[in-house]
């Protein structure tokens, strides 16, 4: 199939080389053109320009006039939990009530309860619901999303979860990656015993998620009442064995540590950041790390802001993901998303635009591929509502701006 999309007003972060990321200074521009086509076939951009300049005679399958509207890549979203078991609206409550994320992770609630749900739920039921979310994203202008695990915290449960991350790569447009994060959390039946947690995860998990090829990275939440340095470094240096890179989370609630030891391994991203100082960022600015916001969990915990701004006037990029999970973060919508960036973390709309795309995409091991408006990268984009400017996609955070959205070269209709 091919789309020829033309009067765009305005065709927003175009390459004509791609890039794998964006940072420092430069993340205060993005390349646009106004009054554009583009072209798609098959699932590739083959081609797009002004429309004073565009060639004569060129024919598709489908064309859509854009009077009005503006065109963007597809949101890559790096970093989601969105296949669990259920909602934890009354942990909610208790936050509003006062208690901290420790203290609820204390009482059994947190992960932990989402564990105890994990081995009850159906295979076929997690993948129903998971579904139902990536068609929610989808309309938002997501096009790619990493999925992790993590809420098993046993074999059988997360193989169970990365089976259903598997299969959702199988029967969904979005491009899909998924992460074994086995150490989420400490068991219930592992307390005081940590040590013995992270022997069985090498011992055990380990060879069966590569035995059946069911991860493309592994994650560890090394950070304060969680897993130290040490419990990290020995499930990276085991994940190394299977060719697993490593997604962290790190410094969420204390200076862990976290950072270091995922620039040590390589890491593609070290995600959550809140607390991130100077020794922090150096350290970054030596390594091949995507930083990684998630302005999602810090708003709704009412946490400390990562320093953004600090971190890119260092040079640095800087990425933006969801955090989509029942816990701390119950939404995958990145137009929000970006909208955070500014509100919370004083980025410019240029620099909310590339974290939620070209450097999310580098976060996800995809930017060869997305992110960007360029010639050979997948048709992944969205076409908007009619809108003023692009300045207007953070600004207008309470309703969705996407008109129609484009994954694989394939205008997206949700089969009923």
């Amino acid at each position: 199939m091919s789309i020829l999309i033309t009067n765009i007003k305005e065709l927003i972060q175009v390459e004509n080389q791609p890039k794998e990321w964006v940072a420092g200074k430069d993340m205060a521009s993005i390349q646009t053109i106004k009054n554009a086509w583009l072209l798609t076939k098959d699932d590739k951009i083959i081609d797009f320009g002004e429309m004073t300049s565009m060639p004569e005679g060129i024919t598709a399958d489908k064309n859509i006039d854009t009077t009005g509207k503006m065109v963007f890549p597809s949101f890559v979203d790096s970093h989601t939990h969105l296949v669990y078991p259920g909602s934890r609206e009354i942990e909610y409550v208790d936050k509003i009530n006062g208690l901290s994320y420790e203290e609820i992770a204390k009482r059994g609630g947190g992960i932990l309860n989402s564990a105890k749900k994990m081995a009850e739920v159906s295979e076929e039921k997690l993948f129903e619901d998971a579904l139902k979310r990536l068609d929610i994203i989808i309309r938002y202008g997501t096009g790619a999303v990493e999925i992790k695990s993590g809420y098993g915290l046993n074999l059988d449960s997360e193989l169970k979860m990365l089976r259903v991350i598997k299969k959702l790569k199988e029967v969904s447009p979005l491009k899909i990656k998924s992460t074994f994060l086995g150490a989420h959390a400490i068991p219930g039946e592992y307390k005081g015993r940590q040590d013995d947690y992270v022997d069985m995860i090498i011992r055990e998990m380990l060879p069966a998620v590569a035995q059946e090829n069911l991860a493309d990275y592994v994650d560890v939440f090394c950070d304060k009442g969680f897993f130290t340095v040490e419990n990290t470094d020995r499930l990276l240096k085991a994940a190394q064995e299977y060719g697993l890179r490593p997604k962290i989370h790190a410094n969420e609630l204390d200076y862990s540590g976290g950072i270091q030891v995922g620039v040590k391994y390589d890491a593609l991203s070290v995600d959550h950041l809140e607390f991130t100082g100077k020794d922090e960022i150096n350290c970054l600015l030596d390594s091949n790390t995507m930083p990684t916001i998630l302005p999602g969990a810090a708003f709704f915990l009412n946490m400390a802001y990562a320093p953004a701004r600090e971190m890119m006037d260092a040079g640095l990029p800087v990425a933006l993901a969801s955090d989509f999970n029942p816990g701390s973060a119950p939404s995958g919508n990145m137009q929000l998303i970006a909208s955070m960036g500014s509100i919370l973390y004083r980025m410019t709309p240029a620099e909310v635009i590339n974290a939620t795309t070209i450097n999310t995409a580098y976060a996800m091991g995809i930017s060869r591929d997305y992110g960007s408006i360029c010639r050979g990268k997948k048709a992944n984009l969205f076409i908007t509502k009619e809108m003023p400017s692009l300045e207007f996609l953070p600004y207008s955070f309470g309703d969705n701006k996407v008109d129609i959205c484009i994954l694989n070269g394939q205008i997206y209709e949700k089969e009923n």
